[in-house]
């Protein structure tokens, strides 16, 4: 082949370029539509079991607060509250949260000791819709204690999903 017959195969480094960001913008759309499967209840009740390891959870304790009613999605106020008197002998260990609808179930885990003196978490969390939010408290007998609440979020939430 001539020089001649060559060119209408050469392309510019720019359009490598276009094509090879193309290309990873499609790669990155569909790591995106995967990341969106979202929680389910079920998988946040699995996913609660893994982080207490299987202990039973009992009722009672564990106090959720959360708005019933947001149009925040994204910044929705959360406090978890623990009866306990925070003792060297009777304190909460680990505060874990999750979320029923979330793209993910686990929200987060606060670990906790006698020395802080209440067994209270506050922190803002984003809501991808309307769900419960589970908070399991493990205790330093290794009793798990287990609370919940509703929040019902409007205008699409706009926090994870």
């Amino acid at each position: 082949m001539t020089e001649r017959n060559l060119d209408h195969l050469m392309i510019s480094r720019r359009r490598v370029l276009e094509l090879g960001g193309g290309a990873m913008a499609a790669v990155a759309v569909l790591g995106l539509m995967s990341a969106t499967a979202e929680a389910t209840p079920r998988k946040a009740k699995q996913k609660l079991a893994e982080l207490v390891n299987g202990t039973a959870l009992k009722q009672g304790r564990v106090h959720v607060t959360l708005p019933k009613y947001t149009d925040r999605g994204p910044f929705t106020r959360l406090v978890v509250a623990v009866d306990s008197p925070m003792t060297d002998d009777d304190y909460v260990k680990a505060i874990h949260i999750v979320a029923e609808r979330n793209t993910v179930p686990e929200v987060a885990t606060f670990y906790l000791g006698p020395e802080s003196g209440l067994a209270q978490v506050s922190t803002r969390i984003r809501l991808a819709k309307s769900q419960n939010i589970l908070a399991a408290a493990e205790m330093s007998d290794g009793s798990v204690y287990l609370g919940r609440a509703r929040t019902k979020v409007s205008r699409g939430g706009g926090g994870c999903g």
